[in-house]
């Protein structure tokens, strides 16, 4: 960990107690700020009780702009998930306080380099790839996975040295908040139209992703998909070394499939079907985790062990089991139109599906071609049930049913589906109307199937 005295003697609100607020305020005490920490919420006695020996000051009070007036605060570190028309952000930027996020100084002190992923999809998937491969065949130090992935990154870059790998999934909320984060290979998996009710428009959307290689200069790399006419626009905004991959082939500049191997530049690195995870998107995935891969100078053998190996990760297309022929995949990180998309496309076999979540005010016209090439029959629940129903309907989908909840879509499910058949939790929503996280929803899903077939998720 690097030593250094940007916020000695500061006196920094953290604003959300999650585990990023509760880590971003350990790391600040350890570089002598003053710090408070502020939640909508109280804090749990024993979490309150660890800080307050470190001493970190818990404000046990509302998000309310009258902190500000109790307090001189020189910078603000916010959960990335809170919205910057918050009363209190809005109040703090009024007043000309600076704001961060926890990843920004997390980054800050990390002696190893920095590997950042972003991403509207597979993010998540493609991090955790680059990291196992990373690990593989490595005689000194070690990699780390990070960020938005669930881990805090100030608990990784504090340990890891200058012989280590630290790759940090980036979300819009992280990366628009960040002004110095400077990752030595940035990763620009896809951009679709996400997260608007916090973005306000997709540019701000994109602009928010952009940032990820804002800081590189020309000895950097940015690693982009190039199957999108306009994500290879976006490459030229970097000032970064440009690194394409694309499952079409449209460059062979990087990492490509051909003739269903692939390739990076002009040297076969393994076979498609040697990836073990299914379908076109994860593909795309090994193919963005191969460009990183061999940018840092990892051999073919270690990709293809870690890739051949790579089971998938919970809650994104994650099989489940297999039951009386029915094979069940938890995919509940789905919370977007063109995540159930690529779901679908990931199976020959028929689908049935179970979706529906928090309406965000999203029509499923795009969903209308997937599922009839794909579904089977559907089960549905959740605030947009009925917005889907019609466009399984026109679909053409004969078999659908309308339920309150997940124990009735599962049941529901199992009676419509057959041997041979892909039982797939894929919701197209987020989960908010039911459930806290999708994680939460996913493993709900898990543990009924298990229920339903008496049958233990298989790893």
């Amino acid at each position: 960990m690097k030593n250094i005295d940007d916020y000695q003697n500061k006196n920094i609100l953290v604003l959300g107690a999650g585990m990023s607020g509760i880590n971003a305020s350990k790391l600040l005490k350890q570089l002598n700020a003053n710090v408070w920490l502020n939640d909508a919420n109280p804090l749990k006695s024993d979490a309150k009780e660890e800080l307050e020996k470190i001493g970190v000051e818990v404000i046990d009070a509302k998000q309310s702009p009258k902190i500000l007036d109790d307090y001189n605060f020189d910078l603000i570190v916010k959960n990335p998930g809170i919205f910057y028309d918050n009363e209190l952000i809005k109040e703090a930027i009024k007043r000309n306080i600076p704001i961060t996020v926890e990843v920004e100084i997390a980054s800050q002190v990390s002696e190893a380099p920095i590997v950042g992923v972003t991403g509207s999809n597979g993010k998540t998937t493609v991090s955790t790839m680059i990291n196992d491969i990373l690990n593989e065949e490595r005689t000194t130090g070690h990699s780390y996975v990070a960020g938005n992935i669930g881990v805090p990154a100030s608990t990784v870059t504090t340990k890891a040295t200058k012989d280590d790998d630290i790759v940090l999934e980036l979300s819009s909320f992280m990366l628009v908040g960040i002004k110095t984060l400077h990752p030595h290979i940035a990763v620009l998996n896809n951009v679709f139209s996400n997260h608007l009710d916090y973005h306000k428009t997709r540019e701000n959307y994109v602009n928010a992703k952009m940032r990820i290689t804002e800081n590189q200069d020309e000895n950097d790399y940015f690693v982009v998909n190039f199957d999108n006419e306009e994500w290879r626009e976006l490459s030229k905004r970097s000032k970064a070394k440009v690194v394409p991959f694309s499952y079409d082939a449209v460059s062979t500049d990087g990492a490509y499939v051909k003739d269903e191997q692939i390739f990076f530049k002009d040297e076969f690195v393994m076979n498609v079907d040697e990836i073990r995870v299914p379908g076109q998107q994860n593909v795309q995935n090994a193919l963005a985790a191969i460009a990183v891969a061999k940018i840092m100078g990892k051999s073919n053998s270690a990709i293809k062990k870690a890739l051949s190996t790579f089971g998938g990760v919970r809650h994104r297309v994650q099989y489940v089991l297999t039951a009386d022929g029915r094979k069940f995949y938890n995919d509940s990180k789905a919370t977007d139109i063109e995540a159930t998309q690529v779901a679908l496309r990931s199976f020959k076999d028929n689908v049935v599906l179970i979706a529906g979540g928090l309406d965000r005010g999203y029509t499923f016209e795009k969903l209308e071609k997937d599922f009839a090439d794909h579904v089977k029959a559907i089960t549905l629940f959740g605030e947009t049930k009925d917005l889907l129903a019609d466009t399984a309907k026109k679909a053409g989908v004969k078999n659908i049913k309308i339920v309150n909840n997940m124990k009735e879509a599962v049941d529901e499910a199992w009676a419509m589906s057959q041997e041979g058949d892909i039982v797939l939790l894929s919701p197209a929503n987020a989960s908010w109307d039911q459930y806290d996280t999708f994680e939460q929803r996913g493993d709900e899903f898990i543990q009924l199937v298990e229920q339903k077939t008496g049958r233990k998720e298989e790893n």
